[in-house]
């Protein structure tokens, strides 16, 4: 990853920490940088005693063999569990929510936007008195069946932008694969493909 992408992933994810952290209705726990885990995560106890988390990561990002993939954002609630095994004292729970998860890739421009809808598709899996989930900010394509609803299959999710920036790089790819001829040095750096 470029140390561009790496600050800019670092600032993005305190921010959107800090937004979730204030709109959800219930305690939330930053956790620090761990042997375990390079980066926080955020965590907090349902009205069933269930421990959630949820991370900020990067799904894609540029690096030195390839200076143009996309920089794409996911966001992911209670995935992973053994990401969690150290939690900080004072978090009191009876397990780990293992019922429900969700994933949201997005650009690193629409990820914040987002926290008031993930609250409300949280709030809405809880069940809290009175939540509904509201229009997400962006237009979504769901990766699962057509017929699925929030509380069955849904549980992972791209914006439209971030779909679109992923098949452009995959047309490359495939133009390359198909004529190499095409592959040429860019002005940052020499890409170098694996094919």
């Amino acid at each position: 990853m470029t140390p561009e992408a790496i600050s800019l992933i670092a600032k993005l994810r305190s921010e959107f920490y800090s937004l979730f952290a204030a709109a959800m209705s219930v305690p939330v726990k930053i956790t620090a940088h761990s042997y375990s885990r390079n980066f926080p995560i955020a965590c907090w106890v349902n009205s069933q005693e269930q421990l959630n988390y949820l991370s900020l990561y990067a799904h894609s990002a540029p690096d030195e063999l390839f200076p143009l993939r996309p920089l794409l954002l996911r966001v992911a609630v209670n995935r992973g569990a053994g990401s969690v095994m150290l939690i900080k004292p004072g978090i009191r729970f009876r397990d780990m929510n293992q019922e429900w998860h969700f994933e949201l890739t997005a650009t690193p421009e629409e990820i914040t936007d987002f926290v008031p809808w993930l609250v409300s598709l949280i709030e809405t899996q809880e069940q809290v008195a009175s939540a509904e989930v509201k229009p997400p900010p962006h237009p979504l394509e769901f990766v699962s069946p057509v017929t699925c609803s929030f509380k069955d299959t849904c549980n992972h999710a791209w914006t439209e932008k971030a779909w679109d920036q992923t098949d452009e790089i995959m047309a490359q790819l495939i133009d390359l694969r198909t004529n190499p001829s095409t592959l040429h040095r860019s002005n940052e750096a020499s890409i170098v493909f694996s094919l």
